[in-house]
C-alpha cells in the first residue's frame, strides 16, 4: 500500500470528523460518510456544469452529458459490466421495485416460485411478496443455520424446476454473513432461474465481478460506497434488458412518439425517464475512483483486521451475545446485552458521541427466527480504527456497570 494510500485509510479526507472532533460514527451499514473529493465533484458540477443531459445542442449541455455518462462507465468499470448494462436508479430499493414490475415478462409460465432467504432486507422481501400476490406465485425462503450461515442443503431443496427468481443478499445487512452468492447462482442456473444480487452491503467492502459470479441482475446505492444519498445502481444482463418494458415513461426515454404511441429508446436510455440525479452519478463516479485510488482488496484487508478485533475485545464484555458467523463475516457486529434494550444502548453510547445503529435493522422475519426484537449493530468502514472500537467497549463496559451490577 502506498504512502497516498496509507493516508486515505483514515478519516483525514472526511469533513464529517473535522466538524464532530469525537465522533466514532458506526453506523456505515446505514449510510457512509462523504469524502472532500466527493462534496467538491457535487459543488464542481454545479458551479461549471448544471445543465440538462441528453437533450442539449449548447455547449454546457454536452458537458454535463459527457460528464454523466462517464459516471455510467465508471460505475460499469468497477464491477465489470459494460455501459449500457448500468442503469441508474435513486438506490438499492428502487432498483429491485423496478424488477419486481418488469421482470414478469421474461418469466416462463411453467415457473411461478420466488426463492429468497430468511435473512433479506424488507427491501428484498415486500417487493417480491408483492409480485407473488399479483402473480398468484409462492415464496420460498433458504433457512438460516443457528451459526448465522445459510443452510447451502436447504438451498438446493428450494430451487427446483419451478423456480422463476432467486433473489439474495449478498452481504447481511444484520448478521454480518457473506453468502455463496455464486454457488447459489449456478444452483439456481442449472434450474433456469433468473438471479437477483442485492450488493448494497458488499459492492463498498470488496470486489465484486458482475462476470465472475455470473448473476442476471445486481443493485446497490451510492450512499454505502461514499457516494451521495439519491443515487443508486441496477446492473442487468444486456440481452434481459433489452427484453424488459420500461417502469417509469415520459421525457428522456423516447425514441418515437405521436399521440396514440410512442416507442422506447435503446438501454440504458428507455429506463432512465425524465431528469436523472445528474449531480449525484457524478458524486458516486468520484467515490468509485477514490476507493480505487486505495484499493477495494486493502479496504477489504483493513474491515478484516478491524472486525477481528472488534470480536476479541467484544467478547470479554459480560452478558453480552453476539449475532455473527465467525466462519464469513464482513464488518457488521451485531449484539445484545443483558437486560438492556438495544435502543436504550444506543441511546447511551451516543453520550459518549459514539454512533452505532439498533433495532431490528429491516429484517424484522429474520429477528422473529431469532426470538429478539432488534440487535445493536457497530458496522466498520476503512476510516474506523482500532481506538473506535476501544471507545466502543470501553462505552459498553460502562453501559453494562450502569444496568447490570
Amino acid at each position: 500500500m502506498g504512502r497516498l494510500q496509507e493516508y486515505k485509510m483514515n478519516k483525514e479526507d472526511f469533513p464529517i470528523f473535522q466538524n464532530h472532533k469525537d465522533l466514532v460514527y458506526l453506523d456505515n451499514a446505514s449510510t457512509t460518510q462523504k469524502p472532500k473529493q466527493v462534496i467538491n465533484a457535487i459543488k464542481e458540477f454545479y458551479e461549471t456544469s448544471n445543465a440538462n443531459i441528453h437533450r442539449g445542442i449548447y455547449k454546457l449541455s454536452q458537458k454535463a452529458t459527457e460528464k454523466y455518462e462517464n459516471s455510467r462507465k465508471i460505475v460499469a468499470k468497477f464491477i465489470n459490466a459494460s455501459q449500457k448494462e448500468i442503469i441508474f436508479t435513486k438506490s438499492t430499493t428502487e432498483g429491485i421495485n423496478f424488477l419486481a414490475y418488469t421482470i414478469n415478462s421474461i418469466i416462463p409460465k411453467e415457473k411461478d416460485e420466488i426463492v429468497l432467504t430468511e435473512m433479506e432486507h424488507h427491501s428484498n422481501l415486500v417487493p417480491w411478496q408483492q409480485l407473488a400476490k399479483r402473480k398468484n406465485m409462492k415464496l420460498k425462503f433458504i433457512k438460516v443455520k443457528d451459526d448465522f450461515t445459510l443452510d447451502m442443503e436447504d438451498a438446493k431443496r428450494k430451487i427446483t424446476n419451478k423456480t422463476a427468481i432467486l433473489s439474495v443478499v449478498h452481504v447481511s445487512n444484520s448478521l454480518g454473513t457473506i453468502n455463496p452468492v455464486k454457488a447459489l447462482i449456478k444452483i439456481s442456473k442449472e434450474k433456469g432461474a433468473i438471479t437477483i444480487i442485492d450488493a448494497a452491503q458488499s459492492v463498498p467492502h470488496m470486489k465484486v465481478d458482475v462476470k465472475n459470479i455470473d448473476c442476471d441482475f445486481l443493485v446497490f446505492s451510492g450512499h454505502k460506497i461514499l457516494g451521495p444519498l439519491g443515487i443508486g445502481v441496477l446492473y442487468g444482463k444486456k440481452h434481459l434488458l433489452e427484453k424488459l418494458q420500461p417502469f417509469n415513461f415520459g421525457g428522456g426515454m423516447i425514441k418515437k412518439v405521436s399521440l396514440e404511441n410512442a416507442e422506447w429508446d435503446s438501454i440504458p436510455e428507455k429506463f432512465e425517464a425524465g431528469t436523472q440525479n445528474i449531480a449525484g452519478a457524478v458524486g458516486l463516479a468520484e467515490a468509485i475512483k477514490y476507493i480505487e485510488e486505495i484499493g477495494i482488496e486493502n479496504i477489504e484487508k483493513k474491515e478484516k483486521e478491524l472486525m477481528k478485533y472488534a470480536l476479541e475485545k467484544i467478547k470479554d464484555i459480560k452478558d453480552i451475545k453476539i449475532y455473527n458467523s465467525e466462519k464469513n463475516s464482513a464488518g457488521i457486529l451485531s449484539f445484545n446485552l443483558k437486560n438492556i434494550h438495544p435502543h436504550d444502548i444506543a441511546s447511551l453510547l451516543d453520550d459518549y458521541e459514539i454512533a452505532i445503529r439498533a433495532g431490528h435493522h429491516c429484517t424484522m422475519p429474520l429477528m422473529e427466527k431469532l426470538g429478539i426484537s432488534g440487535t445493536a449493530r457497530a458496522s466498520f468502514y476503512f476510516y474506523n480504527t482500532f481506538e473506535d472500537i476501544d471507545k466502543l467497549v470501553e462505552g459498553l463496559n460502562k453501559i453494562n456497570e450502569k444496568f447490570n451490577n
